[in-house]
């Protein structure tokens, strides 16, 4: 008994210095990201057609482009940190509720008086402790994540409806309001597109040129190899929890300065979009590989169908079957490609 053991704990480390894709074997899987977000591209760029083609002077208005983007840039952040949780091979289902909670929080009276700063803070404070709940809950109580961050759906849903009451809170904070109006945008980019490039930034390093990827990656992979390989994966799975509870508490703040409100209905389905771009970026729902630019691309995706079908007056409902074929097509690519590649 005592053999094996030693082997795993020779060959874990192995495990957890390739997971970041250094070597032989990663440059077949980076050419198969490579063509993915190729891909990705493709799309986008059909889409931008079709959008120009059937409302050319409305898709195509700069107005509009700059819509599509800040629109992208709210989601964009949330999925960030959800490719982080779906990389180590979890699932945050309260993304959604946690925007909801920490936009209502930052723009009640109390907290406006305090400002520019104060609703900041209270917004990142506010999606911090929701992401310590949902880590404490999954890496320290031993609680699935399906059910632990379904538990925080509900909660964060019903403490974000109990501190507006069903009412809608307006911003009054000028210092706030002006980052959404034209005066604001450098160089005709929008404050929050600026935010989100920084966010999307600052996460691909992180996935990609720091241990705290690297540990991501091999969690995700095998989390019993990484443990043998002298990584907390109880304290790696915290501090995933808390980055995602961030981003949607820099994301609710970004929601507030565009719609200048808190609402207790804010973030919804956030959950389902944050989840599925990342996957059509190429995310495995299992752990072990993900990708912040291929998430990116799925987010501005979606973001544009959304825009075609509203500008085309499609219904709502047309739009969510839409979003669940390519959801459906994403997963069945995803196995095939697995499968083919011997992984699976």
């Amino acid at each position: 008994m005592t053999q094996p053991a030693s082997a795993a704990r020779q060959d874990a480390p192995s495990l957890v210095k390739s997971a970041p894709d250094d070597g032989g074997p990663r440059r077949s899987l980076g050419l198969r990201l490579d063509v993915r977000n190729l891909s990705l591209l493709g799309v986008l760029a059909a889409l931008i057609v079709v959008g120009g083609f059937t409302k050319p002077d409305e898709f195509l208005a700069t107005s509009n482009l700059q819509l599509v983007l800040t629109q992208a840039s709210i989601i964009g952040v949330v999925t960030v940190g959800m490719t982080f949780v779906i990389t180590s091979g979890g699932i945050d289902l309260s993304v959604g509720a946690m925007v909801a909670l920490a936009s209502v929080w930052a723009t009640t009276v109390a907290t406006q008086e305090y400002g520019f700063a104060g609703i900041l803070f209270t917004a990142v404070v506010v999606g911090l402790g929701c992401g310590l709940v949902n880590g404490l809950l999954i890496a320290y109580g031993g609680m699935v994540p399906f059910i632990a961050t379904i538990a925080m759906l509900a909660s964060a849903r019903g403490l974000a409806l109990q501190i507006t009451d069903g009412k809608t809170q307006i911003v009054t904070v000028d210092s706030v309001l002006d980052l959404g109006v034209k005066d604001a945008y450098v160089l005709g980019i929008p404050p929050l597109v600026l935010v989100f490039a920084a966010v999307v930034l600052v996460g691909w390093l992180v996935l990609n040129r720091t241990t705290f990827g690297r540990r991501t990656f091999a969690i995700g992979g095998n989390p019993e190899a990484a443990r043998l390989a002298g990584i907390d994966v109880r304290r790696q799975r915290l501090y995933l929890y808390l980055l995602s509870g961030m981003c949607c508490g820099i994301a609710a703040f970004m929601l507030v300065v565009l719609s200048g409100s808190g609402q207790n209905t804010n973030g919804n389905l956030y959950e389902l979009d944050a989840i599925a771009a990342a996957i059509i970026g190429g995310t495995l729902l299992s752990g072990g590989r993900g990708t912040i630019v291929g998430s990116v691309l799925g987010v501005l995706i979606f973001t544009t169908i959304t825009n075609i079908f509203a500008l085309n007056n499609l219904e709502t409902a047309v739009q969510q079957i839409a979003k669940g074929a390519i959801i459906v097509a994403a997963v069945l690519v995803q196995h095939r490609t697995l499968r083919g590649s011997g992984d699976a």
